[in-house]
């Protein structure tokens, strides 16, 4: 794998490249970076450029250093293909990557062969009114003198990965660490997204994929499915919100199947 960066509106994109071949862009959750398919950028390697970047303000990419907003996460990573010469890709992305990876399939169409879309929420205006009435944010902590903010960041994503597998816990919070300051934002900036107007502007061929144990985002597959003409679903067994780094492989058979498939 080679890293690399581009020049973007934003400052400097930090990226990780590996194989050759058609583009695939591969855009990761909050808080994390391209460290989120390290394990998935040599499988999509064999068969095709697989090209994983740091979101704006994420890892070690520069970022807008006012509200962050999908919009802005999305011009960024367009920016990115700009200057990688990238005229036409295809898009994954996982949580809030997908939504992402949608605000690009909706922006610029011409540009997107296919898309994929996994564990992404459905953002209309009853989520928007549900978030804003109560529900507790997902990453944000208080910083303590003792540290114990650290412990917290653990403590709030341990129920949604395997009891068994504390590297992948280990990974998500070194990534979180590096965006303390804004580790929310993210998350805030997907549910101020008004997914319904945009999402009905995507023409490429999708696949919806989920973790059978994803709570957080299997109840929107269907909702998705409906807004999107022609899009598939699959649901991805024995793992949920990691899905990316939990089973590696089970991610990138699917991704793998559903582009040669897109291309027939």
């Amino acid at each position: 794998m080679r890293h690399g960066f581009a020049d973007t509106r934003f400052g400097q994109v930090h990226y990780v490249d590996d194989g050759a071949g058609e583009p695939v862009l591969l855009l990761h959750q909050t808080p994390r970076s391209s460290d989120e398919y390290r394990d998935v950028l040599p499988l999509l390697g064999r068969q095709f450029r697989a090209v994983a970047p740091d979101t704006p303000g994420f890892g070690l990419s520069d970022g807008p250093t006012g509200p962050w907003s999908i919009e802005l996460f999305a011009a960024g990573i367009v920016d990115l293909c700009d200057a990688l010469g990238l005229d036409r890709v295809s898009l994954v992305g996982h949580h809030t990557g997908a939504v992402v990876a949608t605000e690009i399939a909706a922006a610029v169409p011409e540009r997107v062969r296919a898309l994929v879309v996994s564990g992404m929420p459905y953002v209309d205006a009853d989520r928007r009114h549900r978030v804003a009435t109560g529900r507790p944010p997902i990453d944000h902590v208080e910083r303590t003198d003792d540290g114990a903010h650290l412990r917290q960041l653990w403590d709030n994503r341990a129920p949604y990965y395997p009891a068994d597998r504390p590297d992948l816990l280990e990974r998500l919070v070194r990534d979180a660490v590096a965006v303390i300051d804004r580790v929310e934002e993210g998350h805030e900036a997907v549910n101020r997204y008004r997914m319904e107007d945009r999402i009905t502007l995507v023409r490429a061929a999708t696949l919806v994929l989920c973790g059978e144990l994803d709570t957080f985002s299997l109840p929107d597959v269907a909702p998705i499915l409906a807004a999107i003409p022609g899009a598939v679903a699959e649901v991805l067994l024995g793992t949920g919100v990691p899905s990316v780094d939990h089973r590696p492989e089970l991610f990138a058979d699917a991704v793998t199947r559903f582009l040669a498939q897109s291309a027939s």
